[in-house]
């Protein structure tokens, strides 16, 4: 093997926004920062390149195609092609942050390609279903061409798995996914959150907080309805997003829209609040980690990557949460409930304790010392083969 300076590459989705799948990518960035940037596109305006260290990354032709800034998700059918032309040959480790197609890049035997995995593409496996449903295409020939489009993905994705050397997972959760759906096993890096940027809130106050993009899945209005029926309990509730609408007119007088927010205002009311409420089934969920970083407990649906985040009863006195069983009304209200009477309150220094194993500085010692093990397998694989030949 060669003595050279190892070449890197990283590949993600696409560059549209700062979510959850980018502070991966940050730190990837952070751990190798001369390496080259490659996307299927990207559409960032140059103030909001920082995360990247300033880079551009080498994109498709789909960069190139009508409306693809705008839409650039209905030309799904084309990844698959579209990341299959980047060339990656000139490199010797290449890391693909992946939720859709990112993993899916071409690399030789001499290459390691270590592939972090936030999700496997959920509307094309477990979730197509749910996606066919809520994009209203269950029957009729629109819905024929979707299944058989998603049919196509589901192949083209089992097959590119092949060509991961090591897979990451972003929680045990997905790790399940990814055995189920690839039948590999993967190693479990949960992701970055900068729990540095929180301090614990000294002072508590009566109310409960949920925050979130008001998207379908992440249930606002359920528990806008929920604390509707508690009117003795106050809710605020920060974002926005399509499902606004349906939170405001569930909303009784006891709860308080107060839309989108910035971070500062988020975080105050995440010191302030009584506890966190969170619904969603997550393959992660960062905000349950942000808000026990600011030493506040949180109420949260049990399934998903909350549990991996949340410390319930079995945790004693480091416990950081209560759960509820099922996505309804009744559940959220029993769970507000049996947090009120726990007879040992949850303690502010045990959620900041818990929140602390999610760190950024714990992601970045966890991916090198992953890759290095990724790098080594690889070589001594190489050394393997060479004796025998």
């Amino acid at each position: 093997m060669s003595s050279s300076p190892m070449r890197v590459a990283i590949i993600h989705d696409w560059l549209t926004v700062y979510a959850g799948g980018e502070k991966v990518l940050e730190q990837m960035l952070h751990v190798w920062p001369d390496a080259d940037l490659y996307s299927v596109v990207d559409f960032l305006r140059d103030d909001q390149r920082g995360f990247i260290r300033g880079k551009r990354a080498c994109t498709t032709f789909i960069q190139r195609l009508p409306k693809a800034k705008d839409k650039y998700r209905s030309y799904l059918p084309l990844m698959p092609l579209a990341i299959e032309q980047h060339d990656l040959s000139g490199y010797d480790l290449v890391l693909s942050s992946s939720h859709a197609v990112a993993k899916g890049v071409l690399t030789g035997p001499d290459q390691v390609h270590v592939s972090y995995v936030h999700s496997p593409i959920r509307y094309a496996w477990d979730l197509q279903s749910q996606y066919l449903r809520e994009a209203g295409l269950l029957s009729g020939l629109k819905s024929w061409i979707a299944r058989s489009i998603l049919h196509y993905i589901r192949l083209w994705d089992y097959r590119t798995a092949n060509g991961v050397d090591q897979f990451l997972a972003n929680s045990e959760f997905i790790a399940r996914r990814i055995r189920k759906v690839y039948g590999r096993d993967s190693a479990v890096l949960y992701p970055p959150v900068d729990v540095d940027r929180f301090t614990v809130g000294v002072e508590k106050d009566s109310f409960y907080l949920t925050a979130s993009r008001m998207v379908p899945y992440k249930m606002i209005p359920l528990i806008v309805e929920a604390f509707s029926r508690m009117p003795e309990k106050t809710l605020i509730v920060i974002g926005d997003g399509p499902e606004f609408g349906r939170a405001k007119a569930a909303a009784g007088s006891n709860v308080q829209l107060l839309g989108f927010q910035s971070t500062d205002v988020m975080v105050e009311y995440m010191q302030k609040a009584r506890a966190f409420v969170f619904a969603a089934e997550e393959d992660f969920g960062i905000t349950p980690v942000e808000a026990q970083a600011c030493g506040t407990p949180v109420i949260a649906y049990g399934k998903g990557g909350a549990l991996e985040t949340v410390v319930g009863a079995e945790g004693g006195s480091s416990r950081t949460g209560v759960f509820f069983g099922a996505q309804t009304v009744e559940q959220i209200c029993e769970a507000v409930r049996t947090f009120e009477c726990l007879p040992i309150p949850i303690s502010a220094d045990a959620c900041r304790r818990n929140a602390e194993r999610f760190s950024v500085e714990a992601f970045r010692s966890g991916l090198r010392e992953l890759v290095d093990g990724a790098i080594r397998a690889h070589h001594s694989n190489y050394r393997s083969c060479s004796e025998q030949r």
